[in-house]
């Protein structure tokens, strides 16, 4: 039963932890998206598992024609699609295509460095813990937050950041890359670091003035 004082892991641990294929893999994976560390992983591949064994399920379904087959199908594909797991009219069986890579994609570290607001995953990972990415008006400072479709278009630096600023070095450095893409030019081989001394004070007191999830809740609790 577990220590009641403990909360239940939510995802599983590797069977076997010094298998060395799955050990290469993982560090492929982890250096790939920017992780800080394997539990990323595993929390990733315990999602995809649960989305996959709900999928079984209803494959394995012996009659397909009952009205509840179908209204939970259509149910798994709407929740993934919104969640940007699948594309729109993909099938049943699309879904058991999906990689930890496809769960990994969607988290907010891997869009803010696919949208262009960060030069490397890494980058874009000290970008969201650091307070300079927010969703619409809201900060989020967590880089595994599962981003939705819905949120994806939302997604931007946080008004009083200093990165907001078109002037800022990293912007800079980004438009530079953009250019060298679009002209066909090689990128340049070192990218200049993501805060200096001098950034990371005006960091933390622009982080302090933004709007956090907190401060979106009226004073009277939640409706």
């Amino acid at each position: 039963m577990g220590d009641p004082k403990f909360a239940r892991s939510k995802y599983d641990t590797p069977s076997h932890p010094w298998k060395r294929a799955r050990i290469e893999e993982e560090h492929a994976i982890r250096t790939n998206h920017g992780l800080k560390n394997m539990k990323e992983i595993w929390k990733s591949k315990s999602a995809l598992r649960k989305i996959r064994n709900q999928t079984m399920k209803l494959i394995g379904r012996v009659d397909t024609n009952e009205p509840h087959w179908g209204r939970e199908k259509d149910a798994l594909l709407a929740s993934l699609y919104s969640r940007g797991l699948i594309a729109e009219g993909s099938t049943i069986d699309d879904v058991l295509s999906l990689t930890v890579d496809d769960i990994l994609a969607r988290r907010l570290q891997a869009l803010v460095y696919l949208n262009g607001l960060a030069m490397t995953p890494k980058q874009a990972r000290q970008l969201v813990t650091h307070g300079h990415i927010s969703i619409g008006e809201q900060k989020v400072t967590i880089p595994s937050y599962p981003v939705s479709r819905a949120e994806e278009e939302l997604i931007t630096y946080v008004g009083r950041s200093v990165i907001a600023n078109e002037n800022h070095s990293i912007r800079q450095d980004l438009g530079g890359v953009r250019a060298s893409a679009e002209y066909g030019e090689e990128e340049p081989a070192e990218m200049s670091e993501v805060f200096t001394a001098d950034d990371a004070t005006v960091v933390s007191e622009a982080a302090e003035d933004a709007p956090s999830a907190e401060d979106t809740i009226p004073s009277g609790g939640e409706q």
